[in-house]
């Protein structure tokens, strides 16, 4: 009988065979690697949620349950990590810019600016502070490494300023020129000019992806939705409230909801940004006005300027659980946390004076006097990699 040998190669290819059957032949209850006597399963892999695709050049999302990833306690940039901390004030009414010590909590300088400055805001790189001259029609750059100001830039009704997340372009909220317009980030020249019907475009903040953002206008009681990258309105409605007045505006950690505070409703709008439904009120006190997230990413304080307090809303509860109430009333109005989470700062808008407030006890810790009219105040430098405007709003 003859016997036939299969080539060398066809060999190979029969005992790969083999052993695929095995494994494949295994028990259900054992895995392929089990079945060849090797140490058994690995561990399993755990899902990631998937990251929405981001606004064109903007940086990932670090992650996509907490768009405040990167604002951790003292997770400064290597951009402001030298930068000396400070507390910068505008102060509407005195045309000057406060500078806090918040080691002493002592004045340590003051800076003129133009007229009406309303807020003081850093830009996306981090390495300038804008100082809003509402209506000395300029924008005022100060340097936060040596807390100098250089010359300003004519800009037309900047009452807020905030950038897009990609960096490409600043956008002015030119509340009484009912306009939305995008500029050259650096140079602040006019890119691209978005009228409105609205009245008193004044805070924002953006979706998760950044292909999105919401607007408040103040003086209609509306709200706006706008496309980043088109650059075009793509909703708008009416506060169901007869005399809204909508101030700041914030997203929740999650990216899902928006949060709008409101002076005369005397509390939180609260809605889906990407459904942009008719919004639910969340009532936390008289003359309701800023929202400031905690460096956790746990809860978010609300100061009520009408009643001189500040109430303390939990994401993961969706509710209100604290209320703090300043020793002697006083006019609560914007601010922002410190880098180690640890202070709250906010101006006194009708008092002359900042508030620092402790974040775990609600205490007050000082109480600075300052120029009139204090208002959009910046806590500086902050963590983040980027900052989105207004008084600092970082991911």
């Amino acid at each position: 009988m003859t016997t036939t040998r299969l080539p060398r190669k066809a060999t190979a290819l029969l005992a790969g065979l083999v052993l695929a059957a095995l494994a494949g032949c295994a028990s259900a209850d054992k895995s392929p690697a089990e079945a060849l006597g090797s140490k058994g399963p690995a561990e399993p892999v755990k899902a990631v949620p998937a990251v929405p695709p981001g606004l064109a050049g903007m940086p990932p999302v670090l992650d996509p349950a907490d768009v405040y990833a990167a604002d951790r306690p003292n997770k400064l940039s290597p951009v402001v990590k030298d930068f000396p901390s400070r507390v910068y004030v505008p102060n509407t009414n005195s045309n000057t810019v406060s500078v806090i010590d918040p080691a002493t909590y002592k004045v340590i300088d003051t800076i003129p600016v133009g007229v009406q400055p309303q807020h003081v805001v850093p830009s996306w790189d981090m390495k300038t502070l804008w100082v809003n001259n509402n209506r000395g029609h300029t924008l005022t750059p100060i340097n936060p490494a040596t807390g100098e100001a250089g010359d300003p830039v004519e800009v037309h009704d900047p009452y807020n300023l905030y950038f897009t997340p990609n960096g490409r372009y600043a956008i002015v909220m030119a509340s009484m020129d009912r306009e939305l317009v995008f500029r050259d980030p650096h140079t602040m020249n006019r890119v691209k000019t978005v009228p409105v019907t609205c009245f008193g475009v004044n805070h924002a903040d953006f979706s998760l992806d950044g292909r999105y953002f919401i607007v408040s206008c103040e003086f209609s009681g509306e709200l706006l939705k706008v496309d980043t990258e088109k650059m075009e309105v793509i909703g708008q409605q009416k506060l169901p409230f007869e005399g809204a007045m909508p101030q700041d505006v914030k997203v929740s950690p999650d990216g899902k909801t928006f949060y709008v505070a409101d002076m005369m409703a005397h509390g939180m709008w609260v809605l889906s940004g990407d459904k942009f439904d008719v919004p639910k009120l969340l009532p936390t006190g008289k003359g309701c006005h800023g929202l400031y997230v905690s460096r956790d990413s746990r809860e978010m304080y609300v100061s009520n300027r009408g009643e001189g307090s500040i109430s303390v809303f939990d994401f993961k509860k969706n509710a209100l659980t604290k209320k703090w109430e300043l020793p002697d009333g006083g006019s609560p109005d914007m601010g922002g946390v410190s880098a180690d989470g640890k202070v709250l700062w906010l101006s006194g808008r009708y008092n002359s004076e900042v508030y620092a407030i402790d974040t775990t006890t609600g205490a007050e810790l000082a109480k600075i006097p300052v120029g009139s009219g204090p208002h959009g105040l910046a806590v500086y430098p902050q963590p983040g990699r980027y900052s989105l405007g207004h008084t600092g709003i970082f991911r």
